[in-house]
């Protein structure tokens, strides 16, 4: 319990990964995004972690910050302030956020409006360009797969946020769960980042993840090309403890091949 404690207190360690993807244009070689996922701001995780945590990622200076759901553990009454750190966050590109099954435990709609008043723009089922250097990507983002389950209209739908798109341009998208890979692998996706697992958090727990997901923690290539990351967390949820599975931020980096 001790060990675990200091574990869950200890701000969460920068993961780095390099990553080649095919028809990434060479302007863009470099391109960074740092990941974050499970904060689970709440009465455990309150405004001077998440301080902290936003001067973590703006000193990795991002061209994109991409925020995997599961952010909040309470209403936006309840933790307006204690996010308010959140209209800090800066990136060339833009903070992008995606929902997981908390954020709709939460009260989802308050805070989708929430968030975009601080910056931090939700991607529901959704695409955009980013552009830089003259040059872009797809970026798409879903909702969670049990959003339909807690709010009316909602529910992951890949095949809406790439309905016409260029399938020669790189696409990487945003997802909650690791199991929502089944839509990635249908439509081209050539990187997805994902959270929800925490790695397990409370080591043996990793095991029962399994029986779950498809991936619990880290980078994952499948045959077709496609790169999954799996954030472990930047926060935790329930008891404030971590045991074998440290929180992180990942700083990834773009190449072409």
């Amino acid at each position: 319990l001790a060990w675990g404690g200091w574990a869950a207190a200890r701000p969460a360690r920068v993961t780095p990964l390099k990553l080649e993807l095919a028809r990434w244009p060479e302007a863009l070689r470099g391109f960074t995004i740092v990941h974050v996922s499970d904060v689970h701001v709440g009465p455990t995780y309150g405004a001077a972690r998440v301080e902290a945590l936003v001067a973590q990622v703006n000193a990795l200076d991002a061209d994109l910050v991409a925020i995997t759901g599961d952010l909040v553990d309470g209403t936006v009454r309840e933790l307006a302030h204690a996010v308010a750190p959140l209209a800090k966050l800066k990136a060339r590109c833009g903070v992008f956020f995606v929902t997981g099954n908390h954020d709709y435990y939460s009260g989802v709609t308050p805070w989708l409006a929430h968030l975009t008043s601080l910056g931090v723009r939700p991607l529901r089922n959704e695409r955009v360009e980013v552009q830089l250097h003259g040059a872009s990507f797809d970026l798409a983002g879903i909702d969670d797969a049990q959003g339909h389950k807690y709010a009316e209209g909602h529910g992951a739908d890949l095949g809406r946020a790439a309905a016409g798109r260029d399938p020669s341009r790189p696409f990487v998208l945003l997802a909650h769960q690791p199991k929502q890979v089944v839509q990635a692998r249908a439509h081209g996706v050539q990187l997805m980042l994902s959270g929800h697992t925490h790695a397990g958090q409370l080591w043996p727990f990793g095991y029962a993840v399994r029986l779950i997901q498809p991936y619990v923690w880290g980078r994952h290539k499948e045959p077709q090309g496609l790169e999954v990351y799996v954030s472990a967390g930047a926060g935790h949820w329930g008891p404030p403890l971590r045991l074998g599975a440290p929180a992180e931020i990942a700083h990834i980096v773009i190449l072409p091949p």
